[in-house]
């Protein structure tokens, strides 16, 4: 299952993260996962929240630049090479891992938001091999 992440862009300035966080907690849009990156003009604030469309429309609203991206979000087993078996596999197949990070959920297994470069062939190869991915909608019941 694919799922939506909100992506913000965000000046490089003292303040302007809190917000952006602030817009979202105003609007009681709940954030489960986050990443951050940047350089000396701006940041790029990936989100997996529980409304997307709801951050976005707000976020946009005050002045942000934001876009809805396409990524998986897919649990795997709290073992040593489990998250390595799983890449493997993609690999095989010829899917480029875009970028990934941790998402915070409770429970025995962890799970990661993955952007590939074919994600409907990495969402049928995951299924295939049992893995667990999570649309939007059950994002937001969590």
């Amino acid at each position: 299952m694919v799922a939506k992440q909100l992506s913000v862009f965000i000046e490089n300035r003292q303040g302007r993260l809190g917000e952006v966080l602030n817009v979202l907690k105003t609007n009681k849009v709940n954030i489960l996962s986050l990443s951050l990156a940047d350089t000396t003009e701006y940041g790029l604030l990936r989100l997996i929240v529980n409304n997307p469309e709801l951050g976005k429309e707000k976020l946009a609203k005050e002045g942000f630049s934001t876009m809805l991206t396409s990524v998986i979000v897919l649990k795997i087993t709290h073992e040593a090479g489990s998250l390595q078996d799983l890449l493997q596999i993609l690999a095989e197949e010829n899917i480029n891992i875009e970028y990934m990070y941790g998402l915070s959920i409770e429970g025995d297994e962890a799970s990661v938001v993955l952007k590939a470069s074919d994600l409907t062939k990495a969402d049928e190869i995951l299924l295939s091999h049992g893995v667990k991915t999570l649309s939007t909608e059950e994002i937001s019941n969590l």
